[in-house]
């Protein structure tokens, strides 16, 4: 499988500097990860046109070998930008583990360490393995939040604020060290430069025509501003007031009826123990919730507002409509993903990613997080899809690896419904 090669950014003391990663991949039944260098040598440069310079017309360096390497001397300066999700900024680290431990902190800090590690991995920094070893806290931060709460959880965070603010500079040394900036062809520098200039001066215009508006924005405006009035003068239906949506879900072979609400952000299924109880028609679901006694024990029952649904459904007075934002079709995607991005619907695909994300969050597991991180091939691919940027580099065929990746998911789902 050739893994793509992806631009990033680091923030280091010396400045920010782009290069390319390549994640993981394997050939010739080997694992390999690469950055863009010369042996003791990180290759990095002070932005995306020092860097097209120098892939465009470089005779040596480590990542001649990858199996995707001869598309990227085509790239444009745009697609070599390094995008938000691939951004690393090392030296914002001690601040960022001043701040208190929510998911979006303790994300970006794995993101970072996660890109540190590979550095240490790729470029044998046995002094960085060590700070990252000798603190339980790096290892925990792909878990999420849940270590760092609670008693427990808040010593091991100032353990990690404290090994950051003794021991973070020997990992900015020694990545920092490693840093060269090549030379570049001069006559190329000025075309790359050029093609960096003009890509931010039309994405300056295009900002600013946005800020300004015009007859036909103000149209817009206008039309938006009616169409929200209508939609809070329309009903939001009992499901809508009771804070519980119906679901469909629909794989490869049935169809089946849940219930899920969100607390507080989270999500709440209609189950027990990681178990979504899941009927096989809108019948049976709304048959069960008369009869009640059989959900008495889901965490959904748990919900305020659930005993006005066993209300509704005892008066005879309780329908089930599911809408379309929450009917999750399954069936196809996998198929899709083997022939690339270009054949697969964000929407659906969208849909998919929030109830497995969803389903994974209630029930304490990590596996879909992990499997839909950026640094990941199946991750990569969904991003890719999901949040479009014309200066990313688009991932590469053959997409066996992503496939099998995203079947483990969906199979590991359906094993979490419970036909009721």
């Amino acid at each position: 499988m050739a893994q793509d090669i992806i631009p990033i950014e680091l923030g280091l003391p010396q400045g920010d500097v782009v290069t390319l990663w390549a994640p993981r991949w394997r050939e010739d039944g080997e694992e390999w990860e690469a950055f863009l260098g010369d042996e003791d040598d990180l290759y990095a440069f002070p932005d995306a046109a020092h860097l097209a310079a120098f892939v465009r017309t470089a005779e040596q360096h480590d990542l001649l070998d990858h199996p995707a390497w001869d598309a990227v001397p085509a790239l444009n300066v745009p697609e070599l930008i390094p995008d938000d999700d691939h951004s690393y900024d090392l030296v914002g680290v001690p601040e960022l583990v001043s701040e208190e431990p929510d998911s979006w902190t303790i994300g970006e800090l794995a993101e970072i360490v996660g890109i540190v590690r590979s550095l240490a991995d790729v470029c044998e920094l046995d002094e960085v393995h060590e700070v990252l070893d000798a603190y339980e806290g790096f290892s925990l931060l792909e878990q999420g939040r849940l270590p760092f709460t609670g008693r427990e959880g808040e010593a091991l965070w100032n353990d990690l604020s404290k090994a950051v603010s003794e021991k973070w500079d020997t990992v900015l040394d020694a990545i920092d060290n490693l840093v060269t900036v090549p030379e570049v062809d001069a006559a190329v520098l000025e075309q790359t430069a050029e093609e960096l200039a003009a890509f931010h001066e039309e994405s300056a215009e295009a900002e600013a025509g946005e800020e300004d508006g015009g007859p036909e924005d103000l149209e817009a405006v206008d039309s938006e501003d009616g169409d929200s009035a209508e939609a809070e003068d329309e009903p939001v239906g009992f499901w809508g007031e009771v804070g519980i949506d119906p679901i469909k879900i629909v794989t490869a072979g049935a169809e089946y009826y849940t219930l899920r609400c969100y607390l507080d952000d989270k999500p709440v299924f209609l189950g027990t123990d990681g178990e979504i109880d899941v009927f096989g028609s809108a019948k049976a679901l709304l048959k069960a919730i008369k009869d009640g006694g059989d959900l008495a024990e889901t965490d959904l029952a748990d919900v305020s507002t659930w005993d006005d649904v066993l209300a509704k459904a005892a008066a005879g007075e309780l329908e089930l409509e599911v809408d379309t934002e929450n009917t999750y079709v399954f069936t196809g995607i996998d198929d899709d993903i083997a022939e690339g991005p270009e054949s697969i619907d964000p929407t659906q695909l969208e849909l998919a990613v929030e109830l497995l994300t969803d389903a994974a969050e209630w029930s304490g597991d990590d596996t879909v997080e992990t499997a839909l991180a950026t640094n990941e091939s199946l991750g990569w691919l969904v991003s890719f899809v999901l949040r479009p940027d014309p200066s990313r580099l688009e991932p590469s065929a053959p997409f066996d690896t992503q496939q099998s990746a995203w079947r483990k998911l969906v199979e590991d789902f359906e094993n979490r419904l419970t036909v009721v």
